[in-house]
């Protein structure tokens, strides 16, 4: 299972690619969202990870172009941003889940599993 993660904070992916490579994912990483995309046509990944504060492309309008690659595409948002409406945008815009940082490991896991349904495992 192969998950992209998009932060342009370093100790952001960091700390996601060693909880989630202790539970068996396969890590990658963009720092920004043009580079998500491009990683994303190369790899293919079953899920992003994506932050919504980044430079040169928004994990908004990443997600977008992602999606408008793949529909199919499995994005989370995770962010520390605390706007009003920006669970709902996120979503609205194909986003298949919507999380606060700070979060708990249980949590993020919890919504992977969700949001990969039955391709967890394969």
């Amino acid at each position: 299972m192969k998950i992209l993660i998009v932060d342009d904070a370093e100790y952001i992916v960091k700390a996601f690619k060693d909880m989630l490579e202790l539970y068996g994912f396969e890590v990658e990483n963009a720092r920004d969202g043009e580079k998500a995309l491009a990683k994303y046509k190369k790899l293919n990944p079953n899920l992003v990870i994506m932050d919504i504060l980044m430079p040169k492309l928004d994990g908004i309008s990443a997600t977008k172009k992602i999606l408008e690659y793949d529909p199919e595409a499995k994005i989370i948002i995770v962010t520390a941003v605390s706007k009003f409406g920006l669970e709902e945008e996120c979503i609205n815009v194909g986003a298949k889940a919507f999380i606060r940082k700070p979060f708990k490991i249980k949590e993020l896991l919890s919504i992977i599993e969700k949001t990969l349904g039955d391709q967890v495992g394969k």
